[in-house]
């Protein structure tokens, strides 16, 4: 029985380096995506987990095989196609570290994952966690709606991040009903607040979060990330809030995964019942933390946190 399996994306992350002598900017190759992301940081604090997803049969999709087995990260689930190319991500980082992508993904090997290439494991983990990007098109999407099923149908806790690149969705419109969709099945929701204000039409976190919850019944928990600012938790009756942690942030990619497999880590061992307005200020704190570190350095998936760092910061705060 795994802890957590994660379906999805797994690209490499092209980080500005610098310049060349010649002037030319350089880029490091950091192994990514949202969902691996999420499994690394799991992995950190000592969950058993696997993986999900497609990349090419390449240079860079056997750099990201080994880059999950060197993380703990089971890769069972990892199809490697020789006709299909791994997908790339160039980031672009603004002076507070805040980042935009070019992506390099049409197609990309992460949106060939076939519903037929689903690995039988996926009826024996706790938690299912997906994202976004594996719903943008055809066949990846039947895939993630077939794995979905057959984790939900096996008693899993299903975890969506909705994790919106605008740039690689035909339209909005399709984003935001793919979106709805991953609302509509899970019981975990780990949203930006950008995000939230994007699937609901509302401002106010508080009258977003009252929305979504309301037209989603079967979200049980309500996770928003607030960059700088920390982050709030939604659970029955409870509205919990806390503060970023300070720190030097060169990269901000990865935090909000970070943050959400910090929080699944807490849902593992607590349960979704037995939930408290301590507990969840416990989960925040810990969780923005981690994802404050991260974003100290570059990358993601090779950058996670251990334990002890993250309460070293706590404790220095």
């Amino acid at each position: 029985m795994f802890d957590v399996t994660a379906l999805g994306e797994l690209l490499i992350d092209f980080t500005p380096g610098g310049a060349s002598g010649q002037g030319n900017p350089l880029f490091e190759a950091n192994p990514g995506g949202a969902p691996c992301n999420v499994l690394a940081m799991l992995a950190r604090l000592g969950r058993r987990t696997t993986f999900v997803g497609k990349v090419g049969d390449d240079l860079f999709g056997r750099m990201l095989k080994n880059a999950i087995q060197e993380a703990g990260i089971g890769e069972g689930g990892l199809v490697l196609d020789p006709a299909a190319h791994t997908t790339l991500a160039f980031v672009h980082n603004a002076p507070d570290g805040d980042r935009e992508f070019s992506f390099y993904r049409d197609p990309g090997a992460d949106e060939l994952l076939a519903p037929e290439e689903l690995p039988e494991t996926l009826g024996e983990t706790r938690v299912f966690h997906f994202g976004s990007l594996s719903l943008t098109r055809e066949p990846v999407r039947a895939a993630t709606r077939a794995a979905v099923e057959r984790a939900a149908a096996a008693g899993a806790v299903i975890s969506f991040d909705p994790n919106l690149r605008a740039s690689l969705w035909g339209s909005l419109s399709d984003a935001r009903r793919e979106m709805l969709w991953g609302c509509s099945v899970c019981q975990v929701l780990k949203v930006a607040e950008e995000e939230l204000s994007f699937l609901t039409a509302e401002e106010q976190l508080g009258a977003g979060a009252e929305k979504l919850r309301r037209d989603f019944p079967s979200i049980r928990l309500l996770l928003v990330t607030r960059g700088r600012a920390g982050s709030a938790a939604f659970w029955q009756d409870l509205r919990v809030d806390r503060p970023g942690w300070p720190v030097e942030a060169i990269d901000t990619t990865g935090a909000g995964d970070t943050f959400c497999g910090c929080c699944l880590h807490h849902i593992l061992e607590w349960g979704l019942e037995g939930l408290s307005e301590e507990r969840l200020g416990e989960m925040l704190s810990f969780a923005n933390a981690a994802a404050g570190l991260v974003t100290t350095r570059k990358g993601a998936l090779r950058s996670m946190p251990e334990r002890d760092e993250i309460h070293r910061l706590m404790a220095a705060n």
